[in-house]
């Protein structure tokens, strides 16, 4: 859509995902979905996301910021912390969105006006 902001990628797990942040009418950018996250006891390491191809992605060059919106849970916070060290190299903002989500679930259980506060008051990773 070309209404949207390019500059902007919201990285979310599962597609369903974009329709909860879509409600929440905070973000007009692009999104891309990792179709899972970092989970060792699954058996599901990064080479099983789609992580490639957001890397290709930001190689392209249009987006400035990447917005990591996993959920708080362990797997969440190792997905996002994986993607933050791999991707810093990109020249590229990387910000996650506020943990104002509930402790362990996912973004299928927040509010509109709760996802709308936790993409505004969304922060940079520090990846040190």
């Amino acid at each position: 859509n070309p209404a949207r902001d390019e500059r902007t990628v919201c990285v979310v797990e599962r597609a369903v995902d974009i329709l909860n942040v879509e409600k929440s009418g905070a973000f007009r950018g692009h999104y891309h979905v990792l179709g899972g996250k970092i989970s060792p006891m699954n058996g599901v390491g990064p080479e099983e996301l789609r992580v490639a191809q957001l890397e290709q992605r930001l190689a392209d060059g249009a987006a400035d910021e990447l917005i990591i919106a996993l959920g708080t849970d362990v797997e969440g916070d190792a997905t996002g912390h994986y993607l933050a060290k791999r991707l810093a190299k990109r020249g590229v903002k990387i910000t996650r969105i506020a943990h104002g989500l509930p402790a362990g679930s996912g973004l299928e259980f927040a509010d509109e006006l709760t996802l709308s506060q936790a993409l505004e008051g969304r922060r940079e990773l520090d990846v040190k």
